[in-house]
């Protein structure tokens, strides 16, 4: 195999850039959808109870997020190996990591997934929970935000030729061509 092209965000973008960035895909989410959904629900106040759920939420999302990558791979019986490390300031505590290389397909497969399984529920939710859709939205639209690098390595991937091999690293992905 040889390496076509590594992706790595941090290096491309750099570390405050990446959070600066995600957390303003994150806040204008937020605000394009709040009013569709206030003028839907008719709403405009916001229930009080739910505060303690969504910090909940908010703390448990970065795993909920980590496991959405991983639950796709597990589902097409890849080996895969989780690390826990302490939280950095702008890294998940949890990391995991593929034995073999993932098809161009299972990639971004793979880099979907928590975008199908927590956002596009978000979405519902926000719509039928009427007392809690403000809660419910800021949770989805700040899982927006943190999908935001997904959706940048999905650009990447789709670029590489139809036959490439996709390798997660430590800094980012790798992206294989077989040789001939």
């Amino acid at each position: 195999m040889n390496c076509w092209k590594s992706v790595s965000s941090t290096k491309e973008f750099g570390h405050n850039r990446l959070f600066l960035t995600s957390s303003l895909v994150g806040i204008l989410t937020f605000i394009l959808l709040y009013v569709p959904y206030s003028i839907i629900h008719e709403v405009n106040y916001v229930d009080e109870s739910g505060t303690i759920p969504f910090i909940i939420a908010i703390c448990l999302l970065p795993f909920l997020h980590t496991s959405m990558h991983i639950l796709p791979l597990i589902m097409m019986k890849k080996r895969v190996i989780i690390t826990f490390s302490q939280m950095k300031f702008t890294g998940l505590p949890i990391n995991y990591h593929v034995k073999t290389h993932l098809t161009k397909k299972a990639a971004i497969i793979v880099a979907l997934s928590p975008t199908i399984l927590i956002t596009f529920p978000g979405f519902i939710m926000s719509y039928y929970f009427k007392e809690y859709f403000v809660y419910i939205l800021l949770v989805t639209c700040i899982h927006i935000g943190i999908s935001f690098i997904d959706f940048w390595y999905i650009k990447q991937m789709i670029q590489a030729p139809k036959t490439a091999y996709i390798e997660k690293g430590q800094d980012g992905v790798d992206i294989l061509l077989e040789v001939n």
